[in-house]
């Protein structure tokens, strides 16, 4: 059985004490059951719904591009490839007639 990597050092030399991962360079210990149920992000959008991957978002504001003389404007519709754990730019998105970008998720409502 393989075990993970360590989340603090990502040291390889983990090995399990009974429920406990426990990691020899750092002395980290965590219980790889509570890491996955942590693990899962979840995003809002400006309604309040929750997003997950694969949902279909529309814009409520006019948006600017970064480094682009384009922008992109109120009800633009895009698909939710990827949610990410970050302060800005949660959404992963591809925006119809722009492409990929990363999208703020106040700025979207599911559709």
């Amino acid at each position: 059985m393989s075990l993970p990597s360590c989340p603090s050092c990502q040291s390889e030399y983990v090995y399990q004490d009974q429920e406990l991962l426990i990691c020899p360079e750092c002395g980290y210990e965590w219980n790889p059951v509570e890491v996955a149920e942590d693990e899962a992000v979840n995003v809002k959008d400006a309604n309040g719904a929750l997003l997950e991957e694969g949902d279909k978002v529309t814009l409520i504001k006019d948006l600017k591009v970064k480094g682009s003389s384009q922008g992109l404007k109120i009800g633009t519709k895009a698909l939710v490839k990827r949610i990410h754990d970050k302060k800005d730019h949660q959404l992963d998105c591809k925006v119809d007639g722009a492409g990929d970008m990363f999208i703020t998720a106040k700025y979207v409502k599911k559709a």
